[in-house]
Formats: C-alpha cells, sequence, structure tokens
C-alpha cells in the first residue's frame, strides 16, 4: 500500500508541477568562467550583485542562474581572497542571456583562494563525465552515483582506495586485497552483491594488489545493474567503481610529501606537473609513492611501489591526445583470512567475538610472502567533428601479475581432532596451510570508440553517445597448495612461527601439493551500445540506452575441468525519467536498469534418461532493478543531496538440482532468483562558513527464493551488513582566527554481519562496528602539515563474506607536504 501511494504522488507530480511552472517562466543568465591559464574555474561563486540569486560553477567552470525576471543586473563573481569581477548583463521574456569571464588567478592560485573562502561545498561534485559516458549534471542523470573528490582525499590523508571508500554510502569493504593476478584490489559489497574496482576512467583498468590513491582524482561509485554503458565483465550487479586518474595541466607546480606513523607506516610521495613547450601544447604529468606498513599482528607487512607519468598533446583546437601508464609493484603477506569449513554449532560460537582467537596473533611466522604487479597503459585520442559531435577513441592494456605464497587458515572443532564426542561444540585448534600462485597473470585488452553528440531536435535539446567496444581477457592463473599443521589456539609459548616460508618450501620439495588449480581462459566481447537523454522541456528528460554483446570464450580450464567454447549475445537495456520542478534545485528521477552473467557451462540432468548428465551452456543469468528518488542542489548549492529506493531482481541462477538422483550426480539447473532491495539516503552540506558535513545510510533486504533449501529465504552470505551508515564533519577556523587550521571527524557504522547462514551451517555473525576516525591540518600556500587517528577507539572488528578478516586497531599518522 504505502508503495503504491508513493509511486502515484510520483506520477501527480510528474503531471501537475508542469502546469504550476509554467505559467511564469523567466529568463536565465548562464556562462562560463576560466582562469588566466584558461583552464575552468571550478566551485566559484557567481550572483546577481544584490538580489539574493547565484549559482556555483560545475567542473567545467559553468554556471546558470535560473528565474530571472526582466531587469538589468549586475554578475559578480567572488570569493575570499579572490580579486572580483563584475560584469552587466538586461535580460527579459524567457532568453537566456550568456555571461563569461576570465580571472586574473590562475589554476594553482585558485585551488588556494578556494581552500580559504570556506563557503562552499567543497565536497560535493555536481557533475561527470564518466558515469553517463556524456557531460551529465548529476540532477539530470536518473541513475545514483557518489562522487568522492580529491578535497575530501586529501583533508582525510587518504593513501588507497580502501580509505576513500569509507565515504561512498551504502558501501562495504568485505575481503582486503589478495594481491592476485586477475583481482581489482579489494573486495566490497553494495546493494547485495560484491564488486571490486575494476576500472579506470570508465575502462578496464585492474590493479591486483590494495590500489594506492598516487594518482587518484576522484573516485566515483555508481550504484546498480551497468551493463548498458560498462558491460558486464568488469561490473556487478550492485554497481560498479570507476577510478578517475589526475591529468596534466598547462602551469608548473606539484606537490612532494612525507608520512609516518603506527606500525612502521612510512610513504613519500610526487606530484610533478611540466608543460613541455612554450606554447603549453605539449604537458606532462608524474605522480609517483613508495608505501611501506607492518601490522598490528605479530607478522605481516606490505611494500607497494606506484609510478604514474601522464603526458597530453593538444595538436589543435580540435584534436587533443592523451597517453598515460599506471605501474604498481607490491610484496606483502597476505592479510589473516578465518575459514569455515564446519557448522556454527561445532565450533561453539555463533559470533566472531565468541571465538578462542587473539585478535592480535597471526598464527604464523616470516617468509610467507607474495609478490605482485599491475601495468596499465592508456590511450585517448579526442577528435572534436564539429561544434555539436565529437570523437574518442580509447585503448587501454591491462596485465596484471602475482608469485608467491597466500596463508589460509581454517577453525577446527575440538572433537575433529581429539575423536572424543565429550569434546564436541568446541573450537580450540586451527589448521594452517597455503595457497599459492605460481607466475600467474591475467592480460586485458580494450579499445572503446565512442561518438558523442549535444545537438537540438526542434526546441529539444538531444545528447546522445554512439560506442562500439571490444575486449579481451586472457587469463592464466595457476594456483597450488598444501595444509602444513594442526596446532592449537593461544597455549602459552606455543611457537606459531613454525608455519613459515621455509617450512612450505620444503614441504613441496618433498613432494607434489594437495592441490593444483588452474584457472586458464580467453575470451573476446565485441559490444556496441548507444545511449540518448532527450529534453522534452528543460524541467523534463528522458533517457533511454541499449547494449548489444557478443561473446566468444575460447574455453580452457578450470581445476580438473576442461570448459569448452561457446558464443553467447546479450541485449542489455536501459531508460529513465527525470523530471524538475525546480530547475537546478530539485529533480525526480526513475530508472530500469540491466546487467548480465554469462555463467558457462555445467552439468544438467536430463530426467529422460536417469543414467546420463549432460554438459549445457548456461543461459545469461539476468539482473533487473527499478529505482525512483529525488535529488536536491538547494541553497546555492549548500545542501546536495539524493534519496532513492531500489528493488532488484536476479533471475536464472544456477543451483542444485532438486532432483535426489540429480542432486546425487551434482547435476544443476537454472531456476534460482535472488532479492535484493532497499533505501539510500545521502548529504553533502555547508550549513553555515567554514563547516561541512558528509552523510549517508543505506538499508538493504537481499533473500534467496526458489534456491536450494539448505539457503532458501535466507540472506546471502555475500550480502553484508543490511545496515551502513558513515558520517564526516569538517571544519576550517575563519582566517581571522587561525588561517589555514581545519579539523575532520566522522566514521562508519554496520550491523551484524551473518558469514554463514543456512540450514546445515547455521548461523554465525560478524558483530556490528562502529569505526571513528579524526583528522587535523594546517595549512598555508606552499606547505600543508597533516595528522589522523584511525579507529580511534581501538575497536575489535572483522570483516568477511564467508570468511572473517580482523582489521587494523588504532594507527596514528602525520604528514607534511611542500607544494610548488
Amino acid at each position: 500500500m504505502f508503495k503504491n501511494l508513493q509511486f502515484l504522488l510520483i506520477i501527480a507530480t510528474f503531471v501537475a508541477l508542469p502546469l504550476l511552472t509554467n505559467a511564469q517562466q523567466m529568463a536565465t543568465v548562464r556562462g562560463k568562467v576560466l582562469t588566466s591559464d584558461g583552464n575552468p574555474a571550478e566551485y566559484v561563486t557567481v550572483v546577481l550583485k544584490g538580489k539574493g540569486q547565484g549559482a556555483i560553477t560545475n567542473s567545467k567552470g559553468e554556471y546558470a542562474i535560473t528565474r530571472v525576471k526582466d531587469g538589468s543586473y549586475t554578475v559578480l563573481v567572488s570569493a575570499i581572497g579572490l580579486r572580483s569581477e563584475e560584469k552587466t548583463v538586461t535580460v527579459s521574456g524567457r532568453e537566456t542571456s550568456t555571461v563569461d569571464f576570465t580571472l586574473s588567478e590562475n589554476t594553482a592560485q585558485l585551488t588556494e583562494v578556494i581552500i580559504r573562502a570556506g563557503k562552499l561545498n567543497r565536497f560535493s561534485a555536481k557533475s561527470s563525465d564518466d558515469v553517463g559516458k556524456m557531460p551529465l549534471k548529476n540532477l539530470e542523470n536518473p541513475q545514483v552515483y557518489n562522487t568522492i573528490g580529491k578535497e575530501l582525499l586529501a583533508e582525510q590523508l587518504v593513501f588507497s582506495v580502501d580509505d576513500a571508500m569509507r565515504n561512498a554510502p551504502g558501501l562495504q569493504k568485505m575481503w582486503d586485497a589478495t594481491g592476485r593476478a586477475g583481482d581489482g584490489g579489494s573486495f566490497y559489497n553494495t546493494r547485495g552483491f560484491i564488486v571490486q574496482s575494476q576500472l579506470r576512467n570508465g575502462l578496464a583498468g585492474n590493479v591486483t594488489s590494495t590500489i594506492d590513491a598516487a594518482n587518484l582524482e576522484k573516485l566515483e561509485v555508481i550504484k546498480g545493474p551497468s551493463a548498458t554503458l560498462f558491460g558486464s565483465t568488469l561490473t556487478s550487479y550492485g554497481g560498479l567503481i570507476n577510478r578517475v586518474t589526475k591529468k596534466p595541466y598547462e602551469t608548473f607546480g606539484g606537490e612532494i610529501s612525507y608520512a609516518g606513523g603506527s606500525y612502521g607506516f612510512n610513504r613519500v610521495s610526487a606530484d610533478i606537473n611540466t608543460p613541455l613547450d612554450k606554447a603549453k601544447q605539449l604537458l606532462f604529468r608524474l605522480n609517483t609513492a613508495f608505501n611501506y606498513e607492518g601490522t598490528f599482528q605479530t607478522q605481516g607487512f606490505s611494500r607497494t611501489f606506484a609510478v604514474a607519468p601522464s603526458l597530453s598533446y593538444k595538436v589543435n583546437d580540435r584534436l587533443s591526445v592523451l597517453v598515460d601508464a599506471e605501474l604498481f609493484q607490491g610484496r606483502n603477506v597476505g592479510k589473516q583470512i578465518l575459514f569455515f569449513y564446519y557448522p556454527a554449532a561445532a565450533l561453539g560460537a555463533s559470533r566472531a567475538d565468541q571465538l578462542n582467537v587473539d585478535y592480535r596473533n597471526s598464527y604464523m611466522g616470516s617468509g610467507l610472502e607474495q609478490t605482485s604487479r599491475s601495468v596499465n597503459l592508456f590511450g585517448k585520442v579526442t577528435y572534436k567533428m564539429s561544434s555539436a559531435f565529437t570523437s574518442t577513441t580509447n585503448f587501454t592494456h591491462s596485465s596484471s601479475f602475482s608469485n608467491g605464497f597466500g596463508p589460509y587458515f581454517y577453525l577446527m572443532p575440538d572433537a575433529a581432532i581429539t575423536g572424543n564426542a565429550a569434546d564436541a561444540g568446541k573450537a580450540n585448534y586451527l589448521a594452517r596451510a597455503d595457497q599459492s600462485t605460481n607466475h600467474s597473470t591475467n592480460r586485458v585488452f580494450e579499445i572503446q570508440q565512442n561518438f558523442n553528440g549535444d545537438f537540438k531536435i526542434g526546441a529539444m535539446r538531444n545528447r546522445i553517445v554512439l560506442g562500439l567496444d571490444y575486449l579481451r581477457i586472457n587469463s592464466d592463473q595457476h594456483f597450488f597448495g598444501s595444509q602444513l599443521d594442526v596446532v592449537p589456539l593461544n597455549v602459552p609459548g606455543y611457537d606459531y612461527s613454525r608455519f613459515n616460508g621455509p617450512r612450505m618450501d620444503s614441504l613441496y620439495a618433498s613432494g607434489p601439493p594437495q592441490f593444483t588449480y588452474p584457472l586458464i581462459n580467453k575470451s573476446n566481447t565485441y559490444s556496441a551500445f548507444v545511449s540518448d537523454v532527450l529534453n522534452l522541456t528543460d524541467r523534463l528528460s528522458v533517457l533511454a540506452a541499449l547494449r548489444v554483446d557478443q561473446f566468444d570464450n575460447k574455453g580452457g580450464s578450470v581445476g580438473s575441468d576442461n570448459v569448452m567454447s561457446y558464443n553467447q549475445t546479450a541485449l542489455s537495456p536501459k531508460f529513465g525519467l527525470v523530471f524538475q520542478p525546480i530547475k537546478d534545485r530539485v529533480s525526480l528521477f526513475a530508472n530500469y536498469q540491466n546487467s548480465f552473467n554469462n555463467k558457462g557451462v555445467y552439468n544438467a540432468y536430463d530426467v529422460t534418461a536417469p543414467d546420463s548428465i549432460a554438459r549445457k551452456v548456461a543461459k545469461l543469468e539476468q539482473a533487473n532493478q527499478f529505482e525512483a528518488g529525488v535529488k536536491l542542489d538547494a541553497f546555492s548549492g549548500k545542501l546536495t543531496t539524493t534519496i532513492s529506493y531500489y528493488n532488484i531482481k536476479v533471475k536464472d541462477i544456477l543451483r542444485t538440482d532438486p532432483n535426489p538422483l540429480a542432486a546425487a550426480r551434482f547435476a544443476q539447473t537454472q531456476d534460482g532468483t535472488q532479492l535484493s532491495k532497499g533505501v539510500e539516503f545521502d548529504v553533502i552540506a555547508n550549513p553555515f562558513n567554514g563547516f561541512n558535513v558528509i552523510a549517508g545510510f543505506s538499508y538493504n533486504d537481499s533473500k534467496l527464493v526458489n534456491a536450494d533449501a539448505d539457503v532458501e529465504g535466507r540472506r546471502p552470505t555475500t550480502a553484508s551488513s543490511p545496515y551502513l551508515a558513515n558520517l564526516w564533519l569538517s571544519y576550517r577556523l575563519p582566517d581571522y582566527l587561525i588561517k589555514g587550521l581545519g579539523f575532520g571527524f566522522g566514521g562508519n557504522y554496520a550491523s551484524d554481519n551473518k558469514i554463514l547462514n543456512s540450514v546445515s551451517q547455521g548461523v554465525f555473525i560478524l558483530p556490528a562496528y562502529t569505526v571513528l576516525n579524526a583528522t587535523a591540518f594546517y595549512e598555508q600556500r606552499k606547505f600543508r602539515i597533516s595528522a589522523k587517528v584511525d579507529n580511534l577507539t581501538n575497536q575489535h572488528y572483522w570483516i568477511g563474506y564467508t570468511t572473517m578478516n580482523p582489521q587494523k586497531l588504532r594507527s596514528i599518522v602525520g604528514s607534511i607536504s611542500y607544494k610548488f
């Protein structure tokens, strides 16, 4: 009943508000603000002097002041520390008047001015070029996404994508990065589904280890099934994570930083930019960082090195070329992961904090190290075909490598070790094993051609992208491993260091490993897509998009199975509707989004021939989302909010065939379903001068239906905590007190997470947690001094899905940067 009422209210608003708003059409004053070096001036305030109307420029330096009555006005560009610029304009009727500005400040100076001003909603992003694969304002986009920008990254002393992700509403970290070839860094969950950061500037760009933030301009967390524009291979039914990288600019400048802190943390980073010719057509930028950190446990470390050069060449006003690279190299000991092979009842615990496990003990010795490398090469050619159409050609080659140990741990019931039934319901033993990768590689090549258009059909604005995409994946991964021993938990004086690199080498030298698991596969995906945003009026727009994919899977090996080749064709549609009852301030939106998954080949049971099992190519598993909500950009940009309700249904999931004869033969059938629905809320606000707020909340309800009897009607163990919340409060003191001094405080909350949830395994919970963080910073034009405390209260907490991983205790880091 409540859902139907919500739907009727939205429809009624769509129908009624145009009648009300069209009664008084007024003029618009718009334009662009540039810096003295020709770059867009972001987040600058533009107002009608003495009238209380204004706007803030977007990432392209554009602004629009709507609902302007007839008359003459003075348009003023100003901010604290900024030389004011004024121009006069006269408007009448429903016309649009254009007033452009060029500031006396350059880009570097303007950045300093904006930081000092303290009046703007510094953490709010008004638009994106990547989310819709076209320049589109947030209010115009019927899809929900969150942007974590460079201002917030600097304030929170963010050194990795993991740190940045704390600010994304409805997203929870599930696994630390494994370092294995083919993985995309850490594993997260959004809207009930696992996702990794495998896209960079909208294209393939895997990094196997913890992803360094040295080259990170901003993060975009795009919500919901998004195969229509981004394909299915590198995205999730819950969404995707897109890393937007730093680009060269036209002036010489940069920053060199050093940071150090708890657990032996040391970091040196540099960001250097320079033009290479007098005309400033050839520009170069280099970002690099060396990072070392020990562990809060007894053994472990991570050492990474990142280099990201980029070169841009503006051939002329119509043609430009950008080439860049990311090179990551790391050596580390895998983070402790505890696996569950026994039911919760056999372990005598239903929660992680009930287990007899020492939070600080890694239960291993030295030498269990792994080497990982990621090399990503990119190229982009942009050609402005006309005033209305632009061609963009993108190339990317992503290669990852891993070699070395991967320690694994399994909780063991006492009865399984002692054989004594009286020991049932206790877990005081730990099995220790290794899962190594042996010179494993994963290579991804992608070329994408886009044609973007922005033109009018009559009085209706039309924005379109036509795309062609080729994606090739070549996986050559080799896993092997053996169990070393079983040890008692927490026995005083016990030597847990015997699980180490030399002993595992000796074990492998004495005979073949207990298991080998090759993962060898080649696939080609040929795609074409089109997306069109049509403005029926200046307040009402519709989006329609369609993708067609042709999959050519060459087959290969998965474990002991030889996987046969197959071909499939997929269609992925997308629709959206946006109505702005108050232009550029409030938008009501609704969308339908789709994604899919190639499940490959499975064993099918034939009821007409009970003794036979056939190998069958699975249908495409499909996910469909319906979503509606509201977006606000109110009080001259000081309040940005998105509230949404979504409903995702995944159908044609493979599950065990319920026929007893089929199940006995490990046969499957493809009729399972997963439902995921929920609400998300985020707000980015600037309530008063110098004070900024970021807050988010989400609730997700996921369950399996028409599933195996063991999990029917239950929440999937991969679905994360149902309730998530994030908060960040930032305050910069006014200049008349202490110029450049500021503080930040916030944290994250996650409710109980069921990592076991079935009839056979019972229920096992990772307890709810609240992790608090704080920062302090003092910034001047030439330097910045910062400090942060993560996990302020020294919270013991675990993350995971089907596993549990203890997380870092309280840590303190200080940093100093010199800017030039």
